[in-house]
């Protein structure tokens, strides 16, 4: 398999950590929570401030330009060399999220704590309120492959490509019963569906080999959810368990329905 979730046991120091605790429900929580007490040289990153364009109205979390993300890369003083280990609070879409925008800017070197933030406190990774400020300036090596926007999956829906489009949210959300957020239910034409939930177990985020019986290996694959961010896990656990193929439609459902239409189905 792919080294994208690591155990915190498994973590030697000196270690460069992420911290991408968050909360969907209030957008200061994580940073209150970054405040109050983090693990030792982590470096807070924000969903929402840091790994989304709130300004542009390409779904609820949108992808954020490259300017926008180059800045945040060296605000935070990332380097290709050093390995970067992102914790949340474990079990949560939030550190996938910055996994696969580390992905975008070309970082083959971080990793996923398994277990989050309480998994580091129990294996001993000491806690701080004090905030170390490092920068870096080294240019971006974009990887494109891994991204893909709203007009590349509408030919997917269209049928004129031939690639899997996975939905990440729940079957009841997928079939259209019921909508709690967007204004449309349904979901993108020719859609299949794994909810992302199923790969939590015990408060971890952990591979679910049901995943394999819904895509396989040689399709080529675009996850997607809400709003781009529960897609995430789903990307993480299929380059976990080595497909080669995986893409992500960032503005996701709440990009697409303001521009094309959709289906509903009983699954």
């Amino acid at each position: 398999m792919t080294a994208v979730l690591v155990s915190a046991n498994a973590i030697q120091q000196p270690a460069y950590f992420l911290d991408a605790r968050f909360n969907l429900n209030d957008s200061q929580a994580g940073k209150k929570q970054f405040m109050d007490g983090h693990i030792k040289g982590a470096r807070h990153i924000d969903i929402e401030k840091d790994l989304s364009d709130m300004t542009s109205s390409e779904g609820r979390h949108p992808m954020p330009t490259k300017d926008q993300l180059a800045a945040v890369v060296h605000r935070l003083g990332l380097t290709y060399e050093q390995p970067i280990y992102i914790y949340d609070e474990g079990g949560q879409p939030f550190a996938a999220r910055a996994y696969f925008m580390l992905q975008y800017a070309g970082f083959t070197n971080a990793y996923i704590v398994q277990e989050g933030y309480k998994g580091l406190v129990a294996a001993g990774f000491e806690v701080t309120t004090d905030v170390d400020y490092l920068t870096s300036t080294m240019p971006i090596q974009w990887n494109e492959n891994v991204y893909v926007n709203r007009e590349q999956v509408k030919e997917v829906a269209r049928r004129k490509v031939n690639k899997v489009l996975l939905d990440a949210r729940s079957a009841s959300r997928y079939r259209g019963d019921e909508e709690p957020i967007d204004h449309v239910a349904g979901h993108i034409p020719t859609a299949r569906n794994y909810d992302w939930e199923q790969l939590v177990q015990d408060g971890q985020l952990s591979v679910n080999e049901t995943l394999t019986h819904t895509v396989s290996k040689d399709e080529q694959i675009i996850v997607y959810c809400g709003s781009g961010v529960t897609a995430s896990p789903l990307y993480a656990m299929l380059k976990q368990l080595d497909y080669p193929n995986v893409q992500v439609y960032t503005g996701s459902f709440s990009e697409w329905i303001n521009h094309e239409p959709i289906e509903q189905s009983e699954e």
